[in-house]
């Protein structure tokens, strides 16, 4: 199980909570990468809630830090890949 899975079978359904580069051991790069892409299309069993948190990279802003509300179980959420 991935460090992301363990974090969002800890949630509750409706939870609001905080995803980070930090806490999955990602680069900032890295991260908003994959966080452009939970904005869009939703992540695994949890879509994004609000305003990314950007951090100034070598004169790049970059999502470091990302709101997520966990879906319900019985929720399929936007198709994953």
């Amino acid at each position: 199980m991935t460090k992301l899975e363990e974090i969002v079978q800890r949630q509750k359904p409706d939870a609001k909570f905080v995803l980070s580069a930090q806490m999955l051991g990602m680069g900032f790069e890295e991260f908003d990468t994959i966080a452009k892409i939970w904005i869009n299309q939703g992540g695994p069993g949890f879509a994004a809630s609000g305003v990314p948190f950007r951090k100034v990279i070598d004169g790049e802003f970059l999502i470091a830090r990302l709101t997520v509300v966990k879906l319900a179980d019985d929720e399929t959420g936007p198709a994953q890949s």
